[in-house]
């Protein structure tokens, strides 16, 4: 094993040599040295980095502070707006400390101070619901250690802290992802957290913003290494049910923590667990009996699925009007599954999609040329961390290559993000690279026109942090459907308010993990000192939606051991906006109508979304289905396909700028 797969009590590379200096050697030839390692640069082979630092602070890598490469960025990305055939002008400003949200994500310390490659670097998700039923969506964050918190929004983007009223902290676990869904088709959001060998949580909504936790009842308290939670209804019976992914044992038996309790990652890297069958956990399907009442059906369905899955969405590839299953593998091929009338599934993976992403993380299904089919949208993050990858190469595949002993599947992986344009039923075609959206070190993609002219946008949480080098959040704004122009600069999401590092954790001069594992003691010169380490920010997931009610989007991260963003827009302060926001409410489908096709047609355009609550990387949120109409004043048409089989149509005109509550019938 190389230095570089090592953790800190391996790593040869980390040196202190005298007070106020750090010397870093990091050989390039192992796996993280493709992460970033010690320089925002290209690298050609191990490199030693010295630099003078205050006393009380030590960064690393050593030059991650340095923005110098951000600027260059900026300044060429800037040069492009010429090219832009869609409006631009607007910006995102960080409005946390107006917000009222103090929400801290804080981490157990194999992510810091202890460091392991294992998935508690993966972090956590964010969801948004109206919890109360007042008309405006709440926001709940997820964390590793402390509170996850519910913020109550009060109109006019400000918000307080519900946590305590609703009963939803969940302090004595280690939070995964999040999912409000209404599993009981009352008209509220319920809420179901997982957790890392803590037990999934499942909480019942009492309609005021109440939760009681009914996990042991329900069914669903399953302990795992739990990571993403997608509610859908396969089987059309009017009930949402749940496709929990579960990742891989990446923890040991032993317990620790300062004030909280984890479970210690293995000491080996969780990069290669893939490689060892006894490791892998199965990932499960629930059927929702009623009552609150879960059953796990996958063997029942067919639905054996023991890969390294973080996440999954909902999807009707074939378009038969079942909904089936694409299923994330951190480290090989993605799986497909098609959905036989609600019966069983069989695995197509190969045969639809014959080549997959990787290293997959996150999944968002969405119309990006407006023709009326849904394309699949899958980010890939473990694959930039098999080379080193400067600012020059972030929107290129990555050019290295395992071999079929590592990857398992010869050569059919895609290094790099994919894009699968469909065709039609059960057809698509990859173009990640023909419309660039390749990215570098992101989680997963939060969708949503951000510009209101129709077409949607995408915004990628992204970033690795400690050890690694800065990486940005991308916008892709959608270009008409024929390519993505990169825009995180231009609208003002990069660089970051308040800079590009963060405390990361305490090194104590007593204290013999901190400095006799990062460091070679017999290489340290002086008396040691007390130091806060500086890294990297990073965001993990993102939600998209009107957070302060002005009718453009706005977007809110979950980052990692940080506190969160609260990216408002200005769009609609720069231009007038219309769109138009569509609330459904089942009867023979699910109370929320999740599942379902919408088509709304205004101004000679059909615009076409898919209501499965996908808001984020390890994220489910229950919000009204939001259209930018271009110039249109009205909406001629609305379409629908509901989740029960049944279709729908609504005529219009519906005048713009408003909220419509469409009934099943």
């Amino acid at each position: 094993m190389h230095d570089a797969q090592r953790g800190p009590s391996q790593w040869k590379g980390w040196t202190a040599i005298a007070a106020g200096a750090l010397c870093v050697s990091w050989p390039l030839a192992g796996l993280f040295a493709g992460a970033g390692g010690v320089s925002a640069g290209e690298g050609r082979g191990a490199r030693v980095v010295q630099g003078p630092l205050p006393r009380d602070r030590i960064m690393a890598p050593l030059d991650v502070a340095d923005t110098s490469w951000l600027q260059a960025l900026r300044a060429a990305q800037l040069k492009t707006v010429d090219r832009f055939e869609v409006y631009h002008d607007f910006r995102f400003v960080d409005r946390i400390a107006e917000s009222g949200i103090t929400f801290q994500h804080r981490i157990v310390s194999d992510s810091g101070r202890t460091y392991k490659a294992v998935h508690y670097d993966h972090g956590n998700g964010v969801a948004v619901a109206d919890v109360d039923g007042d008309g405006l969506l709440d926001i709940y964050f997820t964390t590793q250690v402390g509170r996850n918190t519910l913020w109550h929004n009060l109109g006019g983007g400000r918000f307080e802290d519900w946590t305590e009223r609703a009963g939803v902290g969940i302090g004595d676990k280690v939070s995964v992802a999040a999912s409000f869904v209404d599993i009981d088709n009352d008209g509220d959001p319920d809420l179901y957290v997982t957790t890392v060998r803590g037990g999934n949580v499942l909480f019942e909504n009492d309609g005021t913003g109440r939760f009681r936790d009914i996990s042991a009842a329900s069914g669903l308290a399953h302990v795992g290494h739990s990571s993403g939670a997608v509610f859908f209804d396969y089987n059309r019976d009017g009930r949402l049910d749940l496709f929990l992914t579960n990742v891989g044992k990446y923890t040991t038996d032993q317990i620790a923590g300062d004030g909280y309790r984890y479970y210690v990652g293995i000491p080996q890297d969780a990069f290669f667990l893939h490689r060892f069958p006894e490791r892998a956990e199965r990932s499960m399907l629930f059927r929702n009996e009623g009552g609150n009442r879960f059953v796990d059906v996958s063997a029942e369905v067919g639905l054996q699925h023991t890969r390294w899955s973080g996440d999954a969405s909902p999807v009707d590839v074939n378009e038969d009007g079942w909904i089936d299953l694409y299923v994330l593998n951190m480290q090989g091929d993605d799986e497909y599954y098609e959905n036989v009338e609600g019966k069983r599934f069989v695995a197509k993976g190969r045969e639809v999609f014959p080549r997959t992403s990787w290293g997959a993380m996150g999944i968002k299904v969405f119309d990006f040329n407006n023709d009326g089919r849904l394309d699949i949208f899958v980010t890939d993050m473990h694959s930039d961390m098999s080379e080193r990858i400067g600012p020059a190469r972030e929107k290129l595949k990555s050019t290295m290559r395992w071999d079929a002993s590592m990857v398992g599947n010869g050569t059919t992986s895609i290094w790099g993000n994919s894009f699968f344009l469909k065709e039609g039923p059960g057809r698509f075609r990859e173009v990640s690279d023909e419309i660039g959206a390749e990215t570098y070190w992101p989680w997963g993609p939060s969708v949503g026109d951000l510009n209101a002219d129709g077409y949607d946008d995408v915004f990628i949480a992204s970033g690795m942090n400690f050890p690694f080098r800065y990486g940005i959040n991308p916008v892709l704004l959608n270009n008409r459907g024929k390519q993505f122009l990169n825009a995180e600069f231009i609208l003002g999401v990069e660089p970051r308010h308040g800079g590009v590092v963060v405390p990361w954790f305490t090194l104590d001069k007593a204290d013999k993990v901190g400095w006799q594992t990062m460091f070679r003691e017999t290489n340290f010169v002086g008396t040691p000192r007390d130091a806060t380490v500086m890294a990297a920010r990073g965001s993990r997931s993102a939600v998209i939606f009107d957070l302060d009610g002005d009718g453009d989007l706005d977007i809110v991260t979950n980052e990692f051991n940080a506190a969160p963003m609260v990216l408002v827009s200005n769009l609609a302060e720069r231009r007038r906006i219309r769109y138009l926001n569509v609330k459904l409410i089942g009867t023979a489908s699910n109370r929320s109508g999740l599942g379902a096709v919408v088509r709304v047609t205004a101004g000679g355009h059909t615009y076409t979304k898919v209501h499965d609550g996908k808001s984020g990387y390890l994220s489910q949120s229950l919000y009204p289905v939001y259209f930018g109409l271009g110039d249109a004043r009205s909406v001629d048409r609305i379409d629908i396909a509901w989740p029960s089989g049944r279709v729908q149509a609504v005529p219009g005109p519906i005048t713009a700028n408003t909220t419509i509550e469409v009934t099943e019938r």
